[in-house]
């Protein structure tokens, strides 16, 4: 009778050790929240209730006096959330993690620990070669907020503020278009007997559909233009109804510029907005008709369009209002500050509860996306190709 043939040797059959999984060990985080210092900045990176979750979960917040003030939150809001005060702005920069809205000046850099880790906005074409050079020297790992993407592929920061500029840029034209503005005395609203304004939007992303949605709430009628199909067919399902869309012909929009009360530029280019509206077509518009050129940060996309403040936002040229500030967002600071905490917390957190940034940046790939700087190797393509700078693909260092 044959031997049955057992398919273990005898050393796979003797008891062995059990292998128990090693868990991450929970990491404690100190995050220093610097007062910003950028020409009209108010915003701020955490909330009083985001730091409150934040120290609850046992980390640190360090904060320079009167970082929320352009947000309407005090000091004391903050220390009886949990955040440490104080007026030593090297001390802040000193914490192993920064917490930024604007990049950086070469000068608070030289604050910054070796090996710390910067959180903020990036806005390359601000950008100097310098800057990179003064991070690769320092060893820094920066992350920039615009470049993190969520699981469906979305930038939720870029999102989330391009919602607040599409609204901001409709309730600044309503206020305009009063008499008290130099505007025609229009009320931006649908009135029985009164034809309604004429609103129209350059550009169908997200910018243009929160100026669209509220200028529909106010009972203005609107006209749409974009040259992608796809945009315009989603602004219309997510505003869930048929509206006046066209793609950017120069026949069609002319005819839409002559007519209307208000139009909104909202396209962004890759290195620069395309100038759609040119000084022809603007010199045919009504008489104080109203411009908001959302796009002025990166260049603006009507021919007349020149940068204004807060403190003087508008011009008149050919008998028409622009409105040409680049920073809308620092009109609504508390909003735009409650919008980038949002975001920004629940990504801290996960850090934490993964063990640190090294962990996070292993699991989560939107978050990998920020990435520009690894310990001062660079490791955005985008910034070395824009700069010149030598790059190294962060999944050769990061697996």
């Amino acid at each position: 009778m044959s031997k049955a043939i057992s398919p273990f040797t005898k050393q796979q059959l003797i008891p062995q050790e059990e292998t128990l999984e090693i868990f991450k060990r929970k990491g404690e985080l100190f995050i220093g929240i610097p007062k910003e210092t950028a020409f009209q900045e108010k915003r701020v990176c955490l909330t009083p209730d985001a730091v409150f979750a934040l120290v609850s979960n046992g980390h640190r917040v360090l904060l320079e006096s009167g970082a929320g003030l352009g947000a309407s939150f005090s000091d004391k809001d903050y220390s009886e959330a949990g955040a440490e005060i104080t007026k030593d702005t090297a001390k802040v920069f000193a914490c192993p993690m920064i917490l930024k809205v604007e990049p950086p000046s070469l000068d608070q850099i030289k604050l910054i620990n070796p090996q710390a880790i910067l959180i903020s906005a990036l806005q390359l074409k601000t950008q100097t070669k310098k800057y990179f050079e003064v991070l690769a020297a320092k060893r820094i790992t920066a992350l920039a907020f615009e470049f993190i993407r969520d699981a469906d592929g979305t930038y939720p920061a870029v999102r989330s503020l391009s919602e607040i500029a599409g609204t901001a840029s409709v309730l600044i034209a309503a206020e305009l278009l009063s008499g008290n503005n130099e505007g025609n005395g229009l009320m931006f609203g649908n009135i029985s007997g009164v034809p309604p304004a004429e609103v129209v939007i350059i550009g169908a992303g997200t910018v243009g559909e929160f100026a669209a949605r509220s200028s529909l709430g106010l009972g203005a009628n609107v006209k749409i233009f974009d040259n992608s199909i796809t945009k315009l067919r989603r602004i219309q399902t997510n505003l869930g109804r048929p509206l006046f869309t066209s793609t950017i012909q120069p026949k069609n929009l002319t005819k839409a510029l002559k007519r209307c009360d208000v139009v909104i530029g909202a396209v962004r280019g890759k290195n620069r907005s395309p100038i759609i509206v040119s000084e022809a077509m603007v010199r045919n518009m009504k008489k104080r008709a109203i411009i908001i050129d959302v796009s002025i940060d990166m260049g603006g996309c009507f021919e007349t369009s020149e940068v204004t403040t807060h403190k003087s936002p508008t011009f008149i040229k050919h008998d028409v209002i622009h409105y040409c500030v680049p920073n809308i967002l620092a009109r609504y600071s508390r909003t735009a500050s409650i919008s980038i905490s949002n975001i920004f917390t629940p990504y801290l957190l996960k850090i934490a509860e993964e063990g640190g940034i090294e962990n996070s940046l292993r699991f989560d790939r939107g978050l990998k996306n920020g990435l520009y700087f690894y310990h001062g190797i660079l490791t955005s393509k985008s910034v070395g190709e824009w700069f010149d700078l030598n790059y190294s693909d962060i999944n050769l260092l990061v697996f």
